[in-house]
This record gives structure tokens, sequence and C-alpha cells, in this order.
């Protein structure tokens, strides 16, 4: 059984930059609403949460935001409920951002809030839910992509009484956690918009780039088999883990455009290096967050997803470059389903394409239109 609690408002900011250069760039327009400020907290304990390795913990606990109210059709059920995913690192915080939030969350806006209730959780190994530092370190027992969907639907049946959602709009690791969800939960979701992922087996530079960073932390000096007194510590492992994510989110067409001569990058480098320094993660929780989609492969499975859905990437995404694992194909098993890659260009963000609303708002639009 499920126990929640509501915590009331929260005015949280937590610092999270996951695959995005926004750690350098302005973040919103100066004009922005506090989406986060505006949230309800949520904190639900899950007892006796089993894992896919076969450990068992007494309870774990899932943190959420929310926005807007349940809305319940004649039955009682709750019928206005959509749940947003984070990519890997992120929060619940991280789509409750003005770059996000100012384009989706106002009066007439595709998740206006007085006509949704909005679910932001921190998913499994993140922000305030359940994860390694929490005391266990690396007891904590080694979840995958499976492990976090299960936590999920358990959050929302158990914790807030949901048996169906209108929608999921994931990015990146929620990406991919949509595709998990579409087979596991065939009638759970009416919608589906998966954003910059792709739906095949993490390999390749994919899983490269994950194992530099994992292993990055793991042979630090500092690390201590994971037992180190200070995550600030670990000097090499986060500075692996800076480069990593200032490469892997970047477009070169937007850092060709802004940083056109070597001190312009120089400069830019040094911030990005201060900023990353004055941040620093808790290494457990990193390599945890980077591991858990070592059994992530749907491909077989997504012909099983008949809900509509709108799958978009970004063809200047380091991360799922075009024609990689061929999503194009992929999504033409599924029998409701439709592939967009938006071009690149120096207006665009990479990976962090998929939390800015205006490269694809009209896209969702039209979606929503034919598939109210």
């Amino acid at each position: 059984m499920g126990m929640v609690r509501q915590l009331g408002q929260t005015g949280r900011h937590a610092f999270a930059v996951i695959f995005t250069l926004a750690i350098a760039l302005p973040l919103s327009p100066l004009k922005a609403e506090d989406w986060i400020a505006m949230a309800q907290e949520h904190e639900i304990v899950l007892e006796e949460f089993s894992f896919d390795t076969g450990e068992t913990l007494p309870a774990i606990t899932m943190h959420a935001l929310t926005l807007g109210e349940p809305r319940r059709d004649s039955d009682g059920e709750i019928e206005n409920a959509v749940m947003l995913l984070h990519g890997t690192g992120g929060d619940a915080t991280s789509l409750l951002r003005p770059r996000f939030g100012d384009r989706m969350f106002g009066p007439g806006q595709p998740l206006d809030i007085t006509e949704h209730f909005v679910i932001s959780p921190s998913n499994l190994g993140h922000g305030d839910s359940s994860k390694p530092s929490d005391g266990l370190r690396t007891d904590f027992p080694r979840y995958d992509y499976d492990d976090m969907v299960r936590a999920q639907h358990r959050m929302l049946t158990e914790g807030f009484g949901i048996n169906r959602l209108e929608m999921i709009l994931g990015t990146s690791m929620g990406c991919m956690h949509s595709f998990v969800w579409g087979p596991t939960y065939p009638d759970f979701v009416k919608r589906y918009v998966p954003l910059a992922c792709n739906a095949v087996e993490i390999a390749g530079r994919n899983r490269l780039f994950r194992q530099i960073m994992i292993d990055g932390f793991r042979n630090d000096p500092a690390y201590n088999d994971g037992n180190y007194s200070d995550p600030a510590d670990l000097t090499t492992g986060q500075a692996i883990r800076r480069d990593i994510l200032l490469t892997a989110g970047s477009n070169p067409y937007r850092l060709a455009a802004e940083l056109p001569t070597r001190g312009s990058v120089e400069e830019y480098y040094a911030n990005a290096a201060r900023n990353f320094a004055n941040n620093p993660v808790d290494a457990n929780d990193t390599i945890y967050q980077f591991d858990a989609s070592r059994n992530y492969n749907p491909a077989s499975r997504l012909h099983e997803i008949s809900a509509p859905v709108l799958w978009i990437n970004s063809a200047d995404d380091f991360i799922n470059p075009p024609g990689l694992g061929n999503p194009a194909a992929l999504a033409s098993t599924m029998p409701n389903a439709r592939f967009v890659l938006i071009p690149p260009s120096a207006q665009s963000y990479g990976h962090g394409t998929h939390s800015r609303p205006e490269f694809w708002m009209d896209e969702l639009l039209r979606f929503l239109e034919k598939n109210p």
C-alpha cells in the first residue's frame, strides 16, 4: 500500500542541468511565471518495494510536484491527470521551469492548469525521492528503468488514486520511460509525447559516455568504494561529468554562432567549470542514474503500444543523432505513432531542445487536436 503526504507549496529551486547548455546561457524570458513556487509538494511512501534484481526495501519514497487540481468523472475517477517525466539527473522541478512551463501551463495552453492536473515526480534515484545518498550508498538496490516505471505506476495508483492518465510527456530518460510504460501498462495512458530518445538498447557511443562518467567517479582516488565524505572531493569524477555533459548537451550550430572565437570558447568553458564546481553532484546517485539504462531495449515490444504517440527528436542531438537506431522505422511498428525530426539550426538546443516547446509546439497542437 502507498501512503501520501501533501507538503504544501514549495519554493524549492534545485540546481539541475542535464544534457543542456542552460548552465551558461539565459534560462528563461525576463517575464516568467514561478511554476515551482506555485506547485503543491507531495511525499508518497511505497511500502515493500521489489526490484528486478530480487532485492526489496521496506519502503521507498517518491517525491512529486503538482499543478492544478484533480477533476473526477461520474464514477469518481480522476480524469484530467498528466504526468511529466524528466531526464537523467533531473528532478520534479526540471519541467516546471519557465522555459517549459511558460508555454505549456498558462490559460489556453496545452497543459492549462485550470483544466489539467499536472504531476511531475522526482523519479526513483533522483531529487527528493529515495536514492543511494539517503544513507544506503552502494547498498541501495541497483535499480533499472523497469523499477523506475513501476515506482511511477505505484505512486499514481496508491498515492494519488489515479487509474488513467490523459498523457505522459517525457524528455530524454522520461522519453525512454514512455516506451517502457506502453507495453507494461497498456490501458493506462491515453497519449504519449516522448521527446529526445531512442527505443533501442543503450549501446555504442551512448553507452560509452555513460560508462566513462560512471568509471570517472568509481576510479576517482577519493571515491573509496562509495564511502566518500564529501562529493566535492571527487574532483576527477566531477570534471569528467562536466566535460561529458557540456559536449553531449551541446548544439554545434548554436555554439559556432555564439562562440565564434577561441577566446569566447575559453571564457565560456571557464564560466561553466566554475558553475559545475559550485554545484557538485553525489557520485553514487550519478552512477546509479546513468547505469539504470543498462537493460533498456523496448524495440521488440513497441507494436504493443496502441495509444497515439508523438515522438520528436532533434537532428542536432549528440546523444540521438539522425538515423541512429532508425526511429522512423521503429515508430512505424506502432499502430498510431508519428515520428518528427526537428532540423538543426543555430537557434535550437541540441538534446536540450526537448524542453523548449517553441520548437515542437505546432506538432503538439496538431497531435492533441487529432487525438482529443
